[in-house]
């Protein structure tokens, strides 16, 4: 029913984790972002932005031709409504679920992917930059903690919110994160990675390991893109 065009980064992870919790029929298409794959043009038909994850619903709810979507909180709330799954109907509990997705989308996501690109991959270390988006970072994980002090999910129960933000958690330690000294995200997180459809989703990554790229291309690929890749 679904084609999902992904790739074992945190993004990647939210599809699939979503996609195991609802039990949809999916298959996988690799994309392989290091060796530029996102900009194949049969990608960009349904990826506009050259970024995966990407879906492709065989079987949309209006019964019409097949509907692609990309951006990945785009697809998480496309697929909790198709399935009526991991997001309220309630309207102040949806109105809260949307707001934690978009908090993750808007914040938490975009400041640990710099905190990962200054930390590991900018050619030199600018001390300003890495502390800027560790301070970021644990400041994000401190809001989270907060949010999770009297709820054992973000939004109350169980729902996209959570799947949007536990695959940026994951890498906590190369963020910089300790997360002993949050508690209540703590307790969250190894919640939500012993969740039967978490460690699927994450076997799924493992197996579409591959041969290691040549890192300086690789780099390339990933970070040294700019408005002649979308106009040569």
């Amino acid at each position: 029913m679904i084609d999902l065009y992904y790739w074992p980064t945190p993004n990647g992870h939210k599809i699939t984790i979503l996609l195991e919790e609802v039990g949809l029929t999916y298959t996988i298409n690799p994309v392989n972002i290091g060796a530029g794959e996102q900009f194949k043009p049969e990608f960009l038909k349904i990826s506009p932005n050259n970024r995966m994850p990407a879906i492709i619903d065989h079987e949309p709810a209006d019964g019409s031709a097949p509907i692609s979507v990309f951006e990945s909180g785009a697809i998480l709330l496309y697929l909790a409504e198709k399935t009526g799954k991991l997001i309220p109907q309630d309207l102040r509990q949806r109105t809260q679920v949307l707001e934690w997705l978009f908090w993750q989308m808007a914040g938490l996501g975009p400041m640990a992917g710099q905190n990962h690109h200054f930390s590991a991959y900018a050619p030199e270390k600018i001390e300003y930059a890495i502390n800027r988006y560790v301070n970021e970072t644990g400041r994000l994980y401190a809001v989270l903690n907060k949010q999770l002090a009297d709820k054992e999910f973000v939004a109350g129960d169980y729902s996209i919110a959570d799947i949007a933000a536990y695959p940026w958690i994951v890498p906590h330690e190369r963020q910089s994160q300790n997360l002993e000294d949050f508690p209540h995200l703590k307790r969250w997180f190894e919640t939500i990675k012993a969740r039967p459809a978490t460690i699927r989703a994450y076997e799924k990554a493992e197996a579409l390991k591959t041969e290691a790229l040549d890192p300086d291309k690789s780099r390339d690929m990933l970070f040294n893109q700019s408005a002649k890749t979308i106009q040569p």
